[in-house]
């Protein structure tokens, strides 16, 4: 008998899962799964579990929001031998899941992770010691996703994020920094920058590309340097949402891999999650390390 290993966050979104657990166990029991399951019960407790136990796993099988995928995968990358990861979205917002077109609906989802296609997608390496799935960023609104209360993430979902946003327009603060990648070297001040290997950032699409495929050895990035004038200001809003004229404040790329050095200590958000106070950062590109179950009708 193949052997999974269940990981699951009973806080994410509006805790869900409790009233789905036992129809998911069926589920994966039916395909021919013996099942260990674990309950996340702190920080880091499920990076900590799938790489103590995911050698033994023919499948790991995680549910819960981006957090908990981050924390899942970053395991899995210190194993020997990499297994197959399937993925039951329970969070507010689930960036990542959209991307892959895996289903909000819990049941279908747990079908897909048994019964689906296993897609190779790209991993971020985070200065040698971190991984992230989709994003890292730094600057304006980054704070939101790690400082919004559980609570309000699973009373308002989506909307949380924008509330939060909104309130944190008062406190923008610049970052004096250099970008170095073999494709463009960029100085100055910024408010916001993020590598992002996604389809939509915070619910929202085309952020920084319409063409993003999730396992080309390439990150899509986007740095919005400090606005002078509220002019300024509206026509960097104006381009990012409205997909008007490109402008000087706005730069996006993609490459391999980028160094980000400051001035000054920069606070980076990983996967939605607090990725740490750091001062020369490098971020590079891991392709195809992770083996995600998506629908095969579902192609990128």
């Amino acid at each position: 008998m193949r052997k999974m290993l269940f990981i699951f966050n009973p806080r994410s979104g509006k805790a869900q899962i409790r009233n789905r657990l036992m129809d998911i166990l069926d589920i994966f029991t039916k395909a021919g799964y013996e099942v260990s399951v674990h309950v996340t019960q702190r920080p880091k407790d499920a990076m900590e579990v799938a790489a103590a136990r995911g050698n033994d796993a023919d499948l790991i099988v995680c549910s819960g929001g981006d957090g908990t995928l981050n924390e899942t995968i970053s395991g899995m990358m210190l194993l020997d031998r990499i297994p197959d990861l399937g993925y039951i979205p329970a969070g507010s917002t689930n960036d990542f899941a959209s991307s892959l077109k895996i289903p909000k609906n819990m049941i279908a989802a747990a079908h897909l992770a048994v019964e689906g296609e296993a897609y190779p997608v790209d991993i971020g390496s985070f200065c040698g010691d971190r991984n992230f799935v989709y994003i890292a960023a730094f600057g304006a609104f980054t704070e939101v996703s790690y400082l919004t209360p559980q609570d309000k993430k699973n009373m308002l979902g989506h909307q949380a994020y924008m509330l939060e946003s909104v309130k944190s327009l008062t406190s923008i603060k610049s970052y004096r920094l250099r970008v170095e990648s073999e494709e463009i070297t960029l100085e100055g001040e910024f408010i916001f920058g993020m590598v992002t290997n996604t389809i939509s950032v915070g619910g929202f699409k085309g952020l920084v590309t319409q063409n993003v495929a999730l396992n080309d050895g390439e990150f899509e990035v986007l740095l919005i340097r400090t606005p002078r004038t509220p002019l300024d200001l509206s026509n960097i809003v104006n381009y990012m949402f409205l997909k008007e004229e490109p402008n000087e404040y706005v730069h996006k790329f993609r490459t391999k891999a980028l160094t980000v050095i400051p001035e000054e200590p920069v606070d980076w958000v990983l996967d939605g999650e607090f990725g740490g106070t750091r001062m020369e950062t490098q971020i590079i590109n891991l392709q195809k390390q992770i083996r995600i179950m998506r629908n095969p009708s579902k192609k990128q």
